[in-house]
């Protein structure tokens, strides 16, 4: 089953829930553009591809939604929806590059409006369609720099549940075990949201890869060991001189994996790389609800003192000095990476 898709027998588009994980499995439904905002702001689907294709068919349902009569009016509604998508998760770029996609699709097309209509959904649906492909592409390409025996520390959640199947770096490393070769996950927490014990280990159980959770803060000591041979993680917005924003946590791992001369490789989709942009200085970094990290209870007890306050950044910037190389589905980009980065995306 696909993360994000349209089910026809619903007429919605369905999403599996990740705040639910992995206590249950359920699917969550919409047919109105601004419940997905909602959706895509309170996580229940994350993972920059999968929030991509969630906002592509939004636009879809805000398309249905209107009641516009003509091209012009419809493009005008189709505008006003992007920009309340697009205000749902502020760093993650392929959310608005589907939206700007989505938007350049139907400026350009020359029928009526309720044949626009279509149109929108068919490009949203493409939308979908491609990213498993580019993940299986990508995954190919990522293979090739794990070796048999091989331990990984991954970081956050870059599996299914982060696309619309397959998986960033988790499906490099899916790929290297369908391929036979015998590795072993060492799975970060990735607090304060637990993406990599709640959702990163619940899909390796399904795929039969070995694992263990580590506490974030336990990385260093498998790296300085030894213990850990490669680190991969995603990715949520590349810069053009290869600066990587990813969840907050990849900053410290990639230094610990540098100090200890173990490569680290952030795998994307080239709809994840932005070229507006000269430096990670200029992503802009979510920060997200205190309730996050002050809420977390132990045995039923608030592990925080009445009054605490917190800061809670969704994301971190790695410096592009930290990455060994930039896996995309167009191949392998290794430093310097402004050439290359602009090369594959080309």
């Amino acid at each position: 089953m696909r993360t994000v898709f349209w089910d026809e027998n619903r007429d919605a588009l369905c999403m599996i829930d990740q705040r639910l994980l992995p206590a249950k499995f359920e699917l969550a439904c919409y047919t109105d553009y601004r419940a997905v905002a909602q959706a895509i702001t309170e996580m229940v689907v994350r993972g920059a591809p999968a929030i991509g294709a969630a906002a592509a068919f939004g636009l879809a349902l805000a398309a249905r939604q209107s009641r516009a009569g003509t091209p012009e009016g419809l493009l005008a509604d189709l505008r006003e929806a992007a920009s309340t998508l697009g205000a749902a998760r502020p760093t993650a770029v392929n959310l608005h590059w589907a939206l700007r996609r989505i938007l350049k699709t139907a400026s350009e097309y020359p029928g009526p409006a309720e044949k626009l209509r279509q149109v929108v959904m068919a490009e949203a649906q493409r939308i979908a369609d491609e990213d498993v492909e580019i993940n299986k592409r990508m995954a190919r390409y990522g293979a090739e720099l794990i070796a048999d025996g091989d331990t990984i520390i991954h970081h956050c959640n870059t599996g299914a549940l982060a696309t619309v199947d397959w998986g960033t770096a988790l499906g490099v490393i899916r790929t290297a075990h369908e391929q036979g070769k015998r590795i072993h996950v060492l799975v970060d927490e990735t607090r304060p949201r637990l993406q990599g014990s709640r959702l990163t280990a619940w899909e390796l159980q399904q795929y039969g890869i070995p694992f263990d959770i580590i506490s974030d803060n336990a990385a260093g000591y498998f790296l300085r060991t030894g213990q850990a041979h490669k680190v991969f993680f995603g990715a949520d917005r590349v810069a053009a001189n290869g600066d990587v924003a990813n969840k907050i946590g990849t900053y410290m791992l990639a230094l610990a994996a540098r100090d200890n001369g173990v490569p680290a490789y952030a795998v994307v989709p080239t709809s994840t790389i932005d070229l507006s942009l000269d430096s990670g200085k200029q992503i802009p970094i979510e920060e997200r609800d205190p309730a996050e990290v002050l809420n977390i209870r132990r045995d039923g007890q608030p592990l925080s003192p009445p009054g605490a306050t917190a800061r809670n950044p969704a994301f971190d910037v790695t410096p592009n000095r930290l990455i060994s190389a930039i896996v995309t589905e167009n191949g392998v980009v290794y430093p310097p990476f402004e050439d290359g980065l602009r090369e594959v995306t080309g």
